[in-house]
């Protein structure tokens, strides 16, 4: 058994950074392990690569480095065995992948991402598979500590386990100080999301004017969300307005300006992608520039994530929740969970757009960190050992959030799967052409249908009210180049319910 376990490709290490590089991860591993056990954790380096461990836990090790399932069912041989509170992932997607989820969003249009990757499955006890849908309920606490995917030293790596050995925990701030930063387009939106999260009057930057450069005073502040675009393989996030995306921030434009302890929900498109920056010839990536520079824990999505120009939804309710939840002094990694759940258990189903925006946000960072001390009234008496104390009211916790994940994995309705047979009328088929042209996209790009895979059921048997399918198209808006720094993307996503569409969405790439 261990309170918290790291799992890593130890050979896939040694590859990547020769017999010497592997020690000195090695050796700062070990200070993570002692720094955690004064903390009252037991940690526990797990080589998901090495057949004697993995025999040992009742699993098979890992053979090919980028096979998904072999990673997956490794992970979940280990959590089986261990039972661990904490998951830790250790390395970039060349030493340990994301899983290839089949992106629901492919199949509507010019969404570009076949694949939604993201580390989601690793949080499921459900066995593998490449189906969002199979894992809406997950229940386990996990993060990723990333290298640079193709790096040759392993300088960032080292960093990276040093800030998780060295963190200590803050006070809530009152009033909370944050850094916003948005897409001038986006402003409304964003200004609701920061409101919901820190209360009060919204204090938003706006690109343009603001950005690429900000002070110290401006940048410096524990919390962050930003709500910007961003582009494949881009060290930049960019801003809006009309057809003008000026860069808000680049990776350059962070450097020295990230303060220890900081916690970052970013919206943007690709703001969580792990990219081989050095064999491209790019900066590195913002997360990393981030978590290099003494960030604790950085949310972002790893492929092109959607969200309102007005109002609060998809991308907008996961990185909201996730502060919410840090700022109410959860782990990170804890935080990451309740916000996945908050997000599925919001939804009365679980739409192709839902689906891709849950699979696609990673966290990184070590999800035992925690940022902002709880406020509790609970003292622990004398004489009682204070981390058995601890550890067991973690495990009520976990167990609650176990149970939490199974509700939500045996009852949610989804809508993941391409309804080939559906027959769209003539009636159906006006409504669907009058939401593209409001949106500003071609109505012959044409809308896909999803069916709906009732799970939820009343206490008569009975399936409980809900769409019978959805339809989903994906466009660039009409003028605009497919081919900008930016994604630019427009996703209509109507339901139906019997013969009518009863609602529907307009959400914007990020």
């Amino acid at each position: 058994m261990a309170d918290k376990v790291i799992a890593t490709n130890i050979g896939a290490l040694r590859k990547k950074y020769g017999a010497a590089g592997w020690q000195s991860i090695a050796k700062a591993v070990r200070k993570l392990v002692a720094a955690d056990r004064r903390r009252g954790l037991s940690t526990r380096l797990v080589a998901i690569d090495d057949p004697k461990t993995m025999k040992a836990l009742g699993g098979k090790a890992v053979g090919s480095v980028l096979n998904c399932r072999q990673n997956k069912e490794a992970v979940d041989a280990v959590c089986a065995a261990l039972e661990p509170d904490y998951l830790l992932i250790l390395g970039a997607i060349d030493v340990v992948p994301h899983q290839d989820l089949h992106n629901p969003a492919y199949q509507a249009g010019d969404d570009d991402d076949r694949f939604a990757y993201g580390d989601l499955p690793y949080a499921s006890d459900a066995p593998y598979s490449r189906e969002p849908e199979r894992f809406v309920g997950p229940t386990r606490v996990v993060s990723r500590l990333p290298d640079l995917p193709g790096a040759k030293t392993p300088a960032l790596l080292l960093k990276l386990l040093q800030t998780a050995t060295s963190w200590t925990s803050r006070p809530r701030n009152d009033p909370e100080e944050y850094f916003a930063l948005s897409a001038k387009e986006w402003r409304r939106s964003t200004e609701l999301s920061v409101s919901n999260v820190f209360g009060g009057r919204a204090s938003v930057l706006l690109s343009p004017k603001a950005g690429p450069r900000f002070t110290a005073r401006q940048f410096g502040t524990p919390t962050h969300f930003i709500n910007c675009h961003g582009g494949e393989s881009d060290p930049a996030f960019y801003g809006q307005d009309g057809r003008r995306y000026p860069e808000a921030l680049t990776s350059a434009t962070t450097a020295g300006l990230v303060s220890k302890g900081t916690t970052a929900a970013v919206e943007c498109c690709y703001g969580g992608q792990l990219y081989a920056a050095d064999a491209l010839g790019l900066d590195q990536p913002i997360c990393l520039s981030y978590l290099a520079q003494g960030a604790y824990g950085f949310l972002g999505s790893t492929t092109i994530a959607y969200g309102p120009a007005e109002g609060n939804g998809a991308a907008d309710i996961l990185t909201q929740q996730f502060l919410l939840f840090v700022l109410e002094g959860a782990s990170l990694g804890r935080a990451a969970l309740m916000a996945r759940q908050a997000y599925v258990a919001q939804t009365g189903q679980m739409d192709p757009m839902d689906l891709k925006t849950l699979a696609q946000f990673c966290l990184y960072g070590d999800p035992s960190v925690t940022p902002v001390r709880a406020e509790t009234s609970t003292e622990i008496p004398k004489g009682t050992d204070r981390h058995q104390t601890e550890r067991l009211g973690r495990q009520e916790r976990r167990a609650k959030l176990t149970q939490t994940g199974q509700q939500l994995q045996e009852s949610k309705p989804t809508a993941g799967r391409r309804d080939a047979r559906a027959r769209v009328s003539p009636a159906i088929r006006r409504v669907l052409d009058g939401l593209a042209r409001e949106a500003g996209v071609a109505k012959d790009d044409g809308f896909v249908a999803f069916r709906v895979d009732p799970k939820r059921r009343s206490r008569a048997g009975k399936a409980a009210a809900g769409a019978d399918r959805y339809h989903v198209l994906v466009a660039s808006p009409e003028g605009a180049a497919k081919k900008n720094p930016p994604v630019n993307r427009v996703a209509v996503v109507a339901k139906q319910l019997g013969g009518r569409i009863v609602a529907y969405r307009v959400y914007y790439s990020h």
